[in-house]
């Protein structure tokens, strides 16, 4: 089965539900993200890409409110992450490339934990939804000890979704999924797309984000290089080498060579 496009129509009116504006992290005299700005609408799927050390994680962590910025500022559906944490935070979910869970609590009851913190009622039919979606249903007696990589990172997304979040932040989501459950994946971010989140994507893997990705990020050395739609970026990046894809903007984009990736 073909993945679909994804829509990027109605939900360019609608206002943004990812506002960053001067986004600005130091690290003692190191610069990690030197003033970002960007926004991202409902409905829209950004890539976020660039070279090793372009400040991604760092951009991502900022933005979900783990680490906060040194100067800037970032709006989740309308609350300010500074000011209005709760608020902005109910409304978010950030998935990392590491899978974090709690040795002794079984898949099931993981997801009674965070429906708990959230306040998700009738949460039970909805975490057995995700499980199927997410084809773990099987391993919901399960402790984290007894699953493989991929299904425990399958298990963090089944509990970062349960509130049903309208931004959505992922750091490399597709590490130790197998090809099935890549596929799933994909699926996956674009269904909630489709029904108005706003995501954010960042991966090395430039195949995936010209498949699912409606518009792209670009960072180096913690400066934006390029922000707009795909075709956009293929465009802007793509008249002088005569390359049409994702892969070739990315490197003209970025002054990197192919070799050096």
């Amino acid at each position: 089965m073909d993945i679909a496009p994804p829509p990027i129509a109605e939900a360019t009116a609608a206002p943004p539900q990812i506002e960053v504006a001067g986004l600005t992290k130091l690290y003692g005299d190191f610069t990690a993200i030197n003033d970002l700005s960007f926004s991202v609408r409902p409905g829209e799927v950004i890539g976020l890409v660039g070279p090793n050390g372009a400040g991604k994680t760092t951009t991502l962590r900022c933005l979900a409110g783990i680490i906060p910025p040194t100067r800037g500022a970032v709006r989740i559906c309308g609350f300010d992450l500074a000011r209005q944490p709760i608020e902005a935070k109910r409304r978010l979910a950030f998935f990392s490339d590491e899978p974090r869970l709690f040795d002794y609590l079984t898949v099931n009851q993981h997801l009674t934990f965070v429906a708990r913190i959230y306040g998700v009622a009738d949460y039970q039919q909805t975490g057995r939804q995700l499980l199927e979606e997410l084809e773990i249903a099987d391993k919901a007696d399960k402790l984290p000890v007894e699953l493989s990589r991929g299904m425990k990172q399958k298990l963090a997304i089944a509990c970062g979704l349960l509130h049903a979040p309208q931004v959505i932040f992922f750091d490399e989501p597709l590490t130790g999924l197998d090809p099935i459950g890549i596929r799933r994946m994909k699926d996956s971010m674009l269904k909630r797309a489709r029904a108005g989140a706003a995501i954010l994507i960042s991966s090395h893997l430039l195949h995936l984000l010209e498949e699912v990705c409606s518009h792209v990020l670009i960072l180096k050395d913690g400066r934006k290089v390029f922000d707009g739609s795909l075709g956009e970026v293929r465009q802007k990046f793509s008249e002088q080498a005569g390359g049409g894809n994702l892969e070739d903007a990315f490197f003209r984009a970025t002054g990197e060579t192919k070799g050096e990736e």
